[in-house]
């Protein structure tokens, strides 16, 4: 006798076709793109709303597009134009972190979301996806360097009180109708923008914890991934207190506007720069003429060389200095500890049992040095503008000089030491709650372990 079933059978969900397959990796990429992007312009807009710049003469959208290009790294090179009357010279190297995280956060989440579901991940996709959006990127780059350019008339005189040779000299300039514009370097903004992106798909992947990754990479992924997250987290948290603290300024000090430009363009400029000279490292620079950095009040005092005696050619910031103009820049030294231990038990609670202390005191140690590897030097700001009439000197309300850049080597090795004491004693606090990986033993009669039913 033969059974005839009159079930369906259970229908076959197809295999993703190669091409559909690359039209959706590419789909996604370009979500990532878009969407850092427009994060970005979101932020840097109203960073310049807030500063001011919305009043720009037909040059707003170029600004913007100009501070995009800085935040991922590109150069944008300062000119000016005065005919044979007078010369400039103009430079500007700095990067407003505050657009920069914004965009290395959403583009690394976007990028990471459609792996989310995976259990695994093949090398070569992976390669394809991080392909796709390095491509992109570039090409959006490349567009915001082609609109970041723009020149700007100076005016000179007309105010109150003038110096009748600054009139003299504001007549002549208007004469021939002096500029000053800005314009993109293609070549070095592709390059460190190829670096940027690959920084930021980098982190994203060494932070994350549910992205899958490809077989011979996971042996990798316990000894690496809780520390590079935990310091993640450091970095975060001083935005977070800075955020904090510069909320309460923008609500109490006055100027509010100014307040939150500096928030939304240089937060992370201010608040790493804290985080190195809490743990004793130190910057040089100076600020002079009429305008300055968008910094506190005691860092500015600090790099104008103010509070007496003869003012050297550059002025160190460090906690001594920052002290010697308000004594609360000691906090920052206890607030260093405090963050910093914090990450080093973040780290060690999420590393495996197993994990011995030298371990992750070394690798608390090397993560914390590489991160201020690549913080401190990003803090670097250098931006002068001069105009001489007729060779024979410079009008100082038309110029000036902002300096600020860090003792870079100084930092690291200093990150380093204080890496492994703070791993260390993370660790020790770590040894006492159940970590990853840890099983808890049936207690025997002589307090060894059996098996169950011994006791």
């Amino acid at each position: 006798m033969v059974t005839v079933s009159s079930r369906p059978p259970t229908p076959t969900r197809p295999a993703a076709t190669p091409t559909g397959l690359l039209a959706r990796i590419a789909l996604q990429a370009l979500v990532a793109v878009v969407a850092g992007y427009l994060a970005m312009a979101a932020v840097a807009g109203l960073g310049l709303w807030a500063a001011g710049a919305a009043g720009l003469p037909g040059g707003f959208a170029a600004v913007l597009a100009a501070v995009v290009v800085m935040a991922t790294g590109g150069k944008v090179e300062l000119s000016g134009d005065a005919g044979a009357l007078a010369g400039t010279q103009a430079q500007l190297t700095a990067m407003p972190l505050t657009v920069t995280l914004v965009g290395a956060l959403v583009t690394g989440y976007c990028f990471l979301r459609p792996l989310r579901h995976h259990a695994v991940t093949g090398a070569r996709q992976l390669l394809l996806r991080a392909g796709s959006v390095v491509v992109l990127w570039l090409i959006g780059l490349a567009g915001l360097s082609a609109l970041a350019r723009h020149d700007f008339r100076i005016t000179v005189g007309g105010g109150e009180a003038e110096d009748p040779l600054m009139d003299l000299f504001g007549e002549l300039l208007d004469s021939v109708n002096p500029t000053v514009g800005f314009r993109t370097d293609l070549g070095p903004t592709l390059f460190y923008g190829l670096l940027w992106i690959l920084g930021v798909l980098l982190v994203a992947l060494l932070v994350s914890r549910a992205t899958p990754l490809p077989s011979r990479l996971v042996r990798y992924q316990e000894p690496v991934r809780p520390v590079a997250r935990a310091m993640l987290l450091l970095l975060l948290a001083y935005v977070l207190v800075g955020l904090v603290v510069g909320l309460v300024v923008a609500a109490t000090k006055g100027r509010p506007a100014d307040t939150f430009a500096v928030l939304l363009l240089g937060l992370p400029n201010i608040t790493w720069l804290a985080l190195g000279v809490g743990i004793g490292g130190s910057w040089e620079g100076r600020a002079e003429g009429p305008f300055g950095l968008p910094v506190p009040q005691v860092l500015d005092a600090v790099l104008r060389g103010e509070g007496g005696g003869e003012r050297p050619d550059l002025s160190t910031v460090d906690l001594s200095s920052l002290a010697a103009q308000d004594g609360r820049a000691w906090w920052l030294l206890p607030v260093a500890a405090v963050l910093l231990l914090a990450a080093g038990f973040a780290a060690a609670v999420r590393s495996p049992a197993r994990t011995r202390l030298r371990q992750h005191a070394l690798r608390t140690g090397v993560a914390f040095a590489l991160i201020m590897l690549v913080a401190a030097p990003v803090t670097l700001v250098e931006a002068r503008f001069g105009l001489s009439v007729l060779g024979i000197g410079t009008l100082d309300s038309l110029g000036g000089e902002v300096l600020l850049r860090p003792h870079v080597w100084t930092v690291v090795g200093l990150a380093l030491l204080w890496g492994l004491a703070f791993g260390l004693l993370g660790g020790l606090l770590a040894s006492r709650v159940r970590r990853k990986g840890e099983v808890e033993q049936p207690v025997g009669r002589e307090g060894g372990a059996g098996p169950p039913g011994t006791a």
